[in-house]
């Protein structure tokens, strides 16, 4: 059984909705477990100092959740264009996992949830990107084979999954398939890779 971490950050729960969404995308692909993972909260006025597991909702993500995973997919909110300082906090935190090469040759995809049209979906998925490249792993977006990406009125990307947020908390269903392709793809790359 391959493992598939999905790490992601939310503010108003439409990147969680992503997230399980995307975690559907893995789990229809035999042989592949979703793992949803999130991160905390930071403050702009001190560090914050978190409990290793919330009182409710997702777990947070440990540097452990980046061994042991086959693939990942990493989600946040668009802020100003780019990724959300929680998650950015996070992968800061991760040079562990490069030092001893956690995630080379691993498969990645990246999602994210915006607040308007042209509010940085695509600047934003490509930042979370970067970090991943320098991890040694292997980037996967979304192929115009895919139906929905070509009909969407929303959010949706050659990059990855993303999610415009006309109205809170109300994915669409072209989203929803893009999510559920992008977490079947990051799966059955993720075996193939295996078999390897």
């Amino acid at each position: 059984m391959i493992k598939i971490l999905i790490v992601y950050y939310s503010r108003h729960g439409s990147t969680a909705q992503m997230a399980q969404h995307i975690a559907r995308g893995v789990e229809s692909i035999s042989g592949a477990e979703a793992i949803i993972r999130t991160v905390p909260e930071i403050s702009t006025i001190c560090e914050k100092i978190a409990d290793t597991i919330p009182e409710t909702g997702t777990i947070y993500v440990t540097l452990e959740d980046l061994k042991i995973c086959d693939g990942l997919a990493l989600g946040s909110p668009t802020h100003f264009g780019n990724m959300a300082a929680p998650l950015k906090y996070f992968i800061d935190s991760s040079t562990e996992a490069w030092f001893n090469g956690s995630l080379i040759n691993k498969p990645a995809s990246v999602f994210t949830s915006t607040g308007s049209l042209h509010g940085g979906q695509e600047s934003t998925l490509l930042s979370m990107m970067l970090p991943l490249l320098h991890h040694g792993m292997m980037l996967l977006g979304l192929p115009y084979s895919e139906h929905a990406l070509r009909e969407t009125t929303s959010g949706g990307t050659p990059y990855g999954a993303s999610h415009l947020a006309n109205e809170p908390n109300h994915i669409t269903e072209d989203e929803k398939k893009l999510c559920l392709a992008l977490g079947a793809r990051l799966a059955k790359t993720a075996l193939l890779l295996k078999e390897v």
